[in-house]
C-alpha cells in the first residue's frame, strides 16, 4: 500500500513541475486530462506543453525484422 502512495505522490510532483514550467495558465485537472488523452502519442513533452493544440507528428516508421532473416545460430530441428 505504501508503494501506491509513493507512486501517486511522485506522479503529482511531476505533473506539478510540468505545470510550473509551462508558460500557459494550466489548471491541474486540465493538464492531467490532456496528458491522459495524449499518453500514447509520440511527441516531445516540452514542445507539447507549449503547443498542445497542434496535431501530433507522425511516429517514426517501425521496421519489423523477419524471423527467418535472423541468424540465431541454431540448427533446424525438423529435417525436411
Amino acid at each position: 500500500m505504501h508503494i501506491q502512495i509513493w507512486t501517486a505522490l511522485i506522479a503529482i510532483l511531476l505533473i506539478k513541475y510540468l505545470q510550473f514550467k509551462s508558460k500557459c495558465g494550466w489548471h491541474l485537472s486540465n493538464l492531467v486530462a490532456l496528458l491522459r488523452l495524449n499518453l500514447f502519442t509520440y511527441r516531445d513533452l516540452w514542445v507539447w506543453i507549449e503547443r498542445h493544440y497542434e496535431t501530433p507528428p507522425f511516429p517514426p516508421p517501425f521496421v519489423q525484422a523477419e524471423f527467418w532473416e535472423l541468424d540465431l545460430g541454431q540448427q533446424n530441428p525438423c529435417p525436411s
